[in-house]
């Protein structure tokens, strides 16, 4: 297991960056034959880099049959909510990617009678026993990842890995995550972090502050972090390479 820092200039680099690695680690597993399960996150970061992904997926090798979509948090609202997180990855991605819905695993939406809690535990079961090959993860400027936040019983020690959050301290106060276990079960996690405001949890996070959530994160493999000067300004200048 071991980490790389990819430092880049501005975040149109780590968006552009992560996509062409991304498009190309995801065809390099599908030669194997076997499908690809690529857990999604949220956020401008990860945005950003499915519109660019999108771009790059038109002409090239990827295999849209060999290729499942988990999502690792989602805001507890209405299926039809342009705010869900499942909902703006799909929107870019569609756009050039064929995915069938029986590939695409959302979480479950604020529609019906279940609460998050419930909602959590249909999901952990639709997971199984499923790891990720590649995880997606933003941080926050708090360090949280997922919806798991510092401080909050969100973070406590549990052998779900499928949670519902409620009171949440950031809007939606309720929503659905993937437990920091369920999260160390994939191989390669891949951070996306830009902005100064960034930068204290990325250095955090770096190195293994266990009082934040961020730093109990890791691939079994791999952990890449992809981020920009900004985000990276409380790093030691030793955490250059390249990828």
């Amino acid at each position: 297991m071991y980490t790389r820092i990819v430092r880049l200039e501005a975040p149109e680099e780590v968006s552009a960056l992560a996509a062409q690695r991304l498009l190309a680690r995801i065809i390099e597993l599908q030669r194997t034959g076997e499908t690809v399960h690529l857990c999604l996150t949220g956020g401008n970061a990860a945005n950003n880099m499915y519109e660019r992904l999108a771009e790059l997926a038109v002409g090239s090798d990827l295999n849209s049959e060999l290729l499942d979509l988990w999502w690792g948090d989602e805001r507890f609202v209405p299926a039809t909510d342009p705010d869900r997180n499942s909902m703006q990855a799909i929107t870019r991605l569609a756009r050039t990617i064929p995915i069938k819905a029986g590939d695409t695993h959302m979480m479950p939406a604020k529609d019906g009678r279940k609460d998050s809690h419930e909602c959590a535990a249909d999901y952990e079961s639709e997971l199984g026993d499923t790891r990720f090959d590649i995880l997606l993860l933003g941080v926050g400027e708090d360090g949280h990842v997922g919806s798991i936040f510092p401080n909050h019983p969100s973070f406590e020690p549990t052998s779900r890995n499928v949670i519902g959050v409620t009171d949440a301290p950031k809007a939606p106060a309720e929503r659905i995550s993937l437990t920091i276990q369920a999260m160390n079960r994939s191989t390669e996690v891949w951070f996306l972090a830009t902005g100064e405001s960034k930068a204290d949890a990325v250095a955090r996070a770096v190195d293994a502050d266990a009082t934040i959530p961020a730093g109990h994160v890791h691939g079994s493999e791999r952990t890449v972090w992809f981020v920009d000067e900004a985000a990276a300004g409380g790093l030691p200048t030793q955490y250059r390479c390249s990828f």
